[in-house]
């Protein structure tokens, strides 16, 4: 190739085309703030709807992760039985009991997931993820992956971004 020149052409497309990428590349940004949004996770029948924790700042050993739900759309019923991160030496899995209108956390085995229907954990509410030991502080903004681990449908990967709640949503009376 050598003396040889190289000439590039701009290609010019039919004005309809022109007009379809238009349109595409439009659909595309009117729709990827929805699909940021959604922020769930599936391993067969179930689903795993926005999982979260809340910020916790730097000395705090512990730190709680929460679901907007897990749903069992599967005619079976499954469990979750264990978690893991590599922000923490172990996750328990909480439930808050009653005990004398004292409300207790104590670590379960698991949490049933009865088929067809929606387990929710968010905070201050009965169950919820709690991350022992973290080698990291839990700061607004970031994200952390945790491996969920299901009775019958197996490990699952979902991300968990780090959120303050919304106002009247707030953590005040749940203390690890």
């Amino acid at each position: 190739m050598r003396g040889q020149v190289l000439t590039i052409t701009p290609m010019t497309f039919p004005n309809s085309f022109r007009r379809q990428l238009l349109l595409t590349g439009l659909a595309i940004g009117l729709l990827a703030p929805g699909l940021v949004g959604a922020h769930d996770f599936t391993i067969g029948a179930l689903r795993v709807d926005h999982p979260y924790a809340l910020p916790a700042p730097a000395g705090v050993k512990t730190g709680g992760v929460y679901f907007r739900g897990i749903r069992n759309q599967g005619t079976q019923a499954d469990r979750l039985i264990g978690a893991r991160t590599e922000r923490a030496d172990s996750v328990q899995i909480h439930e808050t009991v009653m005990s004398n209108d004292i409300a207790r956390m104590r670590e379960s085995s698991g949490i049933d997931l009865p088929a067809r229907q929606t387990v929710q954990l968010r905070h201050g509410q009965r169950y919820h993820l709690m991350l022992v030991n973290l080698k990291q502080p839990l700061i607004q903004g970031d994200s952390f992956v945790i491996t969920l681990q299901f009775e019958k449908a197996g490990p699952l990967d979902v991300q968990v971004s780090v959120q303050t709640p919304k106002a009247g949503q707030d953590d005040r009376d749940h203390k690890h």
